[in-house]
């Protein structure tokens, strides 16, 4: 099952930049050396789920003193946290793959925590993305894990504010002189009890603009999870992947990885 899973799921350009970013197809509701101890991290608010199997990404990782090879970090929500330790994995030997703690949450969390999981390090690359807090509803009565309810509830970041957000938050990153990566939002399934179905592809398409104003490569991983049938998710309804899923993914950021950390 995930053979076939893997078969067509890599675009040929999955990884995109400058002009190329025109011609990204999205579609809408498929099946879809330096120690971070050292930074000045603050705790993402509790609101920001992250399932407990994936709890071993909420610390911050370390890199050797010393450690010449590139040094990679990656934000985002409880998705990249799924992927994150296969990331780390593939990536073993060849660049030092490192995350904040904790879960990034939406646009308006990075804007007050960035400085903080970038702290001093130089980074060579960064692989980030926002975009499933912000457009999920939620309401205080909600029963379901993160307040999630698109039926009484609120959205979270409305998308024009998200443009907005990313946008200084992309302002921020390029200070960095980092190689950065914005990977786009993984689908929303059936089913999703605070996300609408095509709200995946409203925000990948806002974020999109974003990066190719500033020519900043795109990580297709909304195409990559557009062909997860039920089996690659946690459960029916649910954002998060299974480990094979998961696995999917990661191989696909670490090929964006070696891309633009110079490692092919």
């Amino acid at each position: 099952m995930v053979e076939d899973a893997q078969a067509g799921l890599m675009p040929e350009h999955a990884v995109l930049q400058g002009d190329d970013l025109q011609h990204l197809s999205l579609r809408p509701g498929g099946r879809c050396g330096l120690s971070l101890h050292e930074l000045r991290f603050v705790q993402t608010d509790i609101e920001f789920y992250t399932p407990e199997r994936d709890q071993y990404a909420v610390q911050p990782m370390e890199a050797k003193t010393g450690d010449t090879m590139p040094k990679v970090l990656l934000i985002g929500d409880s998705i990249m946290s799924g992927y994150f330790q296969q990331t780390q994995q593939l990536l073993e030997g060849e660049a030092r793959v490192l995350r904040h703690p904790g879960n990034a949450g939406d646009t308006r969390n990075a804007l007050d925590k960035l400085n903080d999981w970038l702290g001093d390090t130089h980074w060579d690359v960064i692989h980030f993305n926002w975009g499933l807090h912000d457009l999920c509803y939620r309401h205080p009565e909600a029963t379901v894990y993160g307040k999630r309810d698109k039926v009484r509830g609120s959205l979270s970041v409305p998308l024009d504010e998200y443009a907005k957000n990313l946008e200084a938050l992309v302002q921020r990153l390029k200070q960095t002189k980092a190689k950065l990566v914005f990977a786009t939002t993984t689908c929303i399934p059936e089913g999703e009890a605070g996300r609408f179905v095509g709200d995946d592809v409203k925000y990948n398409q806002a974020a999109l603009e974003v990066m190719q104003r500033h020519d900043i490569a795109v990580n297709d991983l909304h195409a990559v999870s557009s062909g997860f049938g039920p089996e690659m998710y946690v459960a029916a309804g649910d954002v998060h992947h299974a480990k094979a899923g998961n696995m999917l993914l990661a191989r696909q950021v670490a090929e964006a990885i070696r891309q633009h950390a110079g490692l092919k």
